[in-house]
């Protein structure tokens, strides 16, 4: 049969039809930009410390002196989760003792906050962690939460992957899309931490899900000069624009309830796309439904003001398509040959240590000097001209070059803070944006990437599979984050080793660069570097090699 590309070529490349599956498809993901990372503001820890209660007996100065210092970032604040026992205070202040000069106050029993925390309202007015107290020894909580969310976008990016090779690629986008918007409103009415949690899981699990399908969707039905635009110009800086919109939200809504209320609500302006937006007919060809493949195909050239040809798929070539596409493909598949099995090891390697860079510094903002606001509407805006450049990479030069360079510069910048002088904040900032910068352009192109090494029988469920092992990374990056409680640069050196390392990895994936997408497993780039057993023993891919070669050449390392 011929390509698919060259059976649709009459449609063009940005017609009517191609300009609005290119903004629709991206217009639906800028509520994931919303949801990615509301956890930032949601979970935001103002500075707090114990309450002394009214009815303490203390005087003005003793109440002052109530609370010991602690040593945090080289200067000394009031601690956090500990105070002086109030039983020996009230004695003293009974007494008529003055605190520092009739008592020593470091020789004082201490005690953790039995009454409760007092919170700071500088910066958030409400939070989850304000509301239930997830401080000092529930501190570990904050974090979770973060990872939960998270592993509910890990079971999503294993379950979409199949469903969506299953049912149809705009099936689960809608069904997903439906999801996040109705389990984030649920969200808002949350009576407990618990419940709050629960109900993360499900939106992180709608999240990815309908991000994935969409990338997807839009990857298979756009020609390829436009392919990589929309996988890098369209979904992303759309994804970015959602996430540029959260502080801006979050800075006139400090309310945490109000504030998830108000990133909820535009999911439902996505439900008029559900007349518009086409299934794949790549995917429906591979099902073999070559009809209703060649209604969308007549519809798209009517909408581009273009006669189709009377005959788009021959009957006969699509005859002996179908008896090879009738196979049902399962999660197995990504490991049948060795060379889809080492494609699929390096990009899940690839996946998760990109994945624990952009999300340990994203939800690392808060923890920047400065204001917090600020601070994330930068991490935000830095993503534009990384994604600006990634596209200009992926146009014009080798994709595994493009990836290795980025990746190399974002992690050698993260291990450089370490070097700076404490006081130069600015240029700490500066540096964080710039690993900012390498690491979202890295994970721009990997998901293009990823896209074309995997063939379109499994392609959904490649790119499902590897965004999956992704988010183990996502799982880990609060955690990572966490760490700087310990030591500051902690975070950087760890995170810097990791994207070095996944530079070094992408020099070994295969070139797809100026190649036609493979539709079959049997038509997919090699490793470089792996040795094969002669192809005697399968003569239908010798013969398939014989006739495609250009199908199976890899630029040498």
């Amino acid at each position: 049969m011929r390509d698919y590309d060259a059976a649709t070529a009459f449609l063009g490349e940005w017609g009517r039809f191609q300009r609005l599956v290119f903004f629709l498809l991206s217009a639906s993901i800028i509520p994931n930009g919303f949801n990615g990372l509301s956890i930032v503001f949601l979970a935001g820890t103002p500075e707090h410390r114990c309450v002394v209660p009214r009815g303490a007996n203390l005087s003005g100065e003793w109440r002052n002196a109530s609370i010991p210092l602690e040593m945090r970032d080289g200067q000394e604040v009031p601690s956090r989760c500990r105070r002086y026992r109030l039983a020996a205070l009230a004695n003293f202040s009974a007494l008529g003792l003055r605190p520092g000069s009739d008592v020593e106050l470091e020789a004082l029993e201490q005690e953790p906050c039995l009454d409760g925390w007092e919170y700071s309202r500088d910066v958030y007015r409400s939070t989850i962690v304000t509301e239930w107290n997830l401080v000092c020894d529930n501190d570990w909580k904050g974090p979770l939460s973060t990872s939960l969310f998270f592993v509910g976008v890990l079971l999503g990016s294993f379950i979409s992957g199949q469903l969506s090779d299953k049912f149809g690629r705009k099936n689960v986008l809608f069904a997903t899309l439906a999801m996040q918007t109705g389990f984030s409103f649920i969200q808002v009415f949350s009576t407990s931490w618990e419940m709050f949690s629960v109900l993360f899981v499900l939106v992180g699990m709608g999240q990815i899900s309908n991000y994935v399908a969409a990338f997807v969707l839009g990857t298979e039905i756009l020609g390829k000069s436009v392919r990589v635009l929309f996988c890098t110009l369209g979904v992303c800086i759309f994804y970015a624009f959602g996430y540029m919109l959260l502080p801006l939200f979050a800075f006139f809504l400090r309310d945490w309830r109000m504030l998830l209320l108000a990133l909820t609500l535009p999911g439902l302006l996505c439900i008029p796309l559900w007349w518009i937006i086409p299934e794949s007919p790549r995917w429906l060809i591979s099902m073999g439904r070559f009809q209703e493949a060649e209604d969308i195909i007549r519809k798209a050239a009517k909408t581009n003001g273009i006669t189709a040809p009377d005959v788009i798929f021959d009957p006969s070539e699509l005859q002996d398509v179908n008896s090879q596409k009738q196979q049902t493909y399962t999660i197995l598949d990504l490991m049948r040959t060795r060379n889809i099995l080492t494609i699929t090891i390096m990009s899940v390697l690839l996946w998760m240590i990109i994945s624990v860079g952009y999300f340990g510094l994203s939800l690392d903002t808060p923890n920047l000097h400065g204001d917090v606001y600020v601070n994330c509407f930068l991490s935000a805006v830095i993503e534009v001209p990384a994604y600006i450049i990634s596209w200009l990479l992926l146009r014009n030069l080798p994709r595994r070059y493009s990836m290795a360079a980025a990746l190399f510069l974002g992690g050698c910048v993260l291990l450089f803070i370490q070097l700076v002088p404490s006081h130069l904040n600015v240029l700490s900032i500066l540096l964080v944006m710039l690993g900012k910068f390498g690491i979202t352009s890295a994970f721009s192109m990997v998901y293009v990437y990823t896209a074309e090494l995997y063939p379109t029988v499994v392609r959904n469920m490649g790119v499902g599979a590897s965004s999956m092992a992704s988010r183990l990374g996502s799982i880990l990056s609060p955690y990572f984050v966490y760490l700087g409680a310990y030591d500051r640069f902690l975070p950087y050196i760890l995170m810097g080793s990791l994207t070095v390392l996944s530079g070094i990895l992408t020099l070994f994936l295969p070139e797809s660069y100026g190649m036609p997408l493979p539709d079959t497993i049997d038509q997919m780039l090699r490793v470089k570097g792996l040795e094969y057993r002669p192809p005697s023993s399968s003569a239908r891919d010798s013969k398939e090699e014989e006739e495609n070669p250009e199908i199976f050449k890899s630029t040498a390392f």
